[in-house]
């Protein structure tokens, strides 16, 4: 029986792209999209609702979903402060989950990021070690963490820091195997489909995907 899917972060380099393979695929008869703007998208299945995540409906029909995606990232320079970058990827991610599960969601399936940990001293690693665990308190089925590394595709802004370091991180991707095998950058098309690939397992648990696991998707 086909599901019905709800993902936000839509118009991100991975949310992009799991999209695509959500509309085209005949797993899911429904996508709903949450988005703080429209998007128009040329697929009668997939519905965009504009929302403030700062004051979302508890009692809106798009919570009865099967599978949650959680694409939803933000970076220091763009948030404007460590407040601002704790609402867009620990608060909106949270209050996204809470709301799915009371309306019995089974899946939850999050982009967190290489070195995520709670008690890390970098704020960044922090607060999506922060978020794992608080997600992971809710109680899903079935919970998946993907934890990439430096991610490679087409943004649509330009970070100059970023391209600097994809160039370097592809110039010396060779020469990271074994154990540092988790650190070689990774095509953002690889995650998304690691993604919808874990979403049609069906297997109850606790998961952490790792770069270098994912790095068998094709881009």
């Amino acid at each position: 029986m086909p599901k019905k899917a709800l993902i936000v972060g839509a118009t991100g380099l991975i949310g992009e792209q799991l999209l695509g393979l959500l509309a085209e695929s005949d797993k899911y008869s429904q996508i709903t999209v949450l988005s703080r703007r429209n998007i128009d998208y040329p697929q009668p299945k997939v519905k965009v609702e504009v929302v403030n995540f700062e004051s979302l409906n508890p009692e809106a029909d798009f919570w009865e979903a099967d599978d949650i995606f959680c694409c939803l990232g933000t970076t220091m320079k763009t948030a404007g402060s460590k407040e601002a970058f704790r609402q867009v990827d620990y608060e909106y991610p949270l209050r996204v989950a809470q709301l799915s599960k009371n309306k019995g969601a089974n899946g939850y399936h999050i982009v967190s990021a290489l070195g995520a940990d709670p008690s890390s001293s970098v704020f960044y690693n922090k607060v999506k070690g922060e978020i794992e665990e608080s997600i992971n308190s809710i109680g899903f089925d079935e919970y998946h963490i993907y934890r990439p590394s430096l991610l490679f595709g087409d943004r649509k802004e330009f970070r100059f820091g970023e391209k600097l370091g994809i160039y370097f991180a592809k110039a010396i991707g060779f020469l990271m195997v074994g154990p540092l095998k988790k650190y070689r950058g990774i095509h953002s098309a690889k995650v998304a489909k690691a993604m919808f690939a874990n979403a049609q397992k069906s297997e109850s648990g606790y998961f952490i995907h790792e770069s270098a696991e994912m790095q068998k998707y094709q881009a």
